[in-house]
């Protein structure tokens, strides 16, 4: 009787290890904005609250705040955008928290399929959530009076600048979410960094009315570079030294906060 051979199954190759990588990434994405869609409380963080900072800014505290050179509301919205795109990352940190403590994170972790795709399925569905959040704003920007005054290559370099500032902020927020795993403290912990770079900066006042102490610190630090160059992008001016200075920032800050947060997810339990 001849003896039957049973060959062990090849192990996959990289190109076939990233198939399914960004398969199951985007399952995860799926799933998050899911989540996203079928509760309206996160809609109403996300949508509702930067359109209410738009008509406050716009109609109560405007009139009350000189822009030489052009009008208050073409200042602001590149400002508030930012903010949006930055406040927005909140909902990694607390989503984050929250399957951390509920175990949903080992479950998915203990399932076939590529490790990295948690965090990157959260990445890509906050990407696409602040899209649209994004633009949406740019809509209502639209109705009380903003202006593109650099063409559509502007619109765009500005949609996409802000777009990388959220991505990068979901990077610090999701290391402090899985970091600190209780979505409470996340949201009490998690916008005490973000508040005094959003508003020490140029995002609704020029820095040049601020005290002469505070200027150094608001002239140099990233979230005023960055909304500077979004500020170019949209109205006009110098992008390409305030273009690199951006980038740098981003850069460094992905570089540091991006493996904290990969190392912290692989060692949380």
């Amino acid at each position: 009787m001849a003896a039957t051979t049973i060959l062990a199954p090849s192990a996959p190759g990289p190109i076939q290890q990233a198939r399914w990588a960004v398969s199951d990434s985007l399952t995860m994405a799926q799933r998050n904005l899911l989540v996203w869609i079928r509760v309206p409380a996160y809609i109403v963080f996300t949508v509702v609250q930067p359109v209410i900072f738009v008509l406050l800014f716009r109609y109560v505290f405007g009139g009350a705040i000189p822009v030489a050179g052009g009008s208050y509301v073409d200042y602001m919205i590149p400002g508030i955008i930012a903010q949006t795109a930055g406040f927005a990352s909140m909902g990694t940190a607390i989503s984050l928290a929250i399957e951390m403590r509920k175990g949903v994170i080992d479950r998915l972790r203990s399932m076939p399929m590529s490790r990295s795709a948690v965090l990157a399925g959260r990445l890509i569905a906050d990407t696409v959530r602040m899209l649209i959040t994004i633009l949406i704003l740019v809509g209502i920007a639209y109705a009380v009076g903003f202006r593109f005054h650099n063409g559509l290559d502007g619109a765009v370099g500005m949609v996409l600048l802000a777009l990388a500032f959220g991505v990068t902020v979901c990077c610090v927020s999701a290391f402090i979410g899985l970091a600190i795993k209780d979505e409470e403290s996340v949201q009490a912990f998690g916008m005490i960094w973000l508040f005094p770079l959003t508003f020490v900066s140029s995002a609704f006042v020029p820095v040049a009315s601020m005290p002469g102490w505070l200027q150094t610190f608001a002239r140099n630090q990233p979230v005023t570079v960055i909304i500077d160059t979004m500020r170019s992008f949209a109205l006009g001016g110098p992008v390409a030294s305030e273009l690199w200075k951006s980038i740098a920032w981003l850069a460094g800050i992905a570089l540091i906060f991006a493996p904290l947060a990969v190392r912290t997810y692989r060692r949380a339990s």
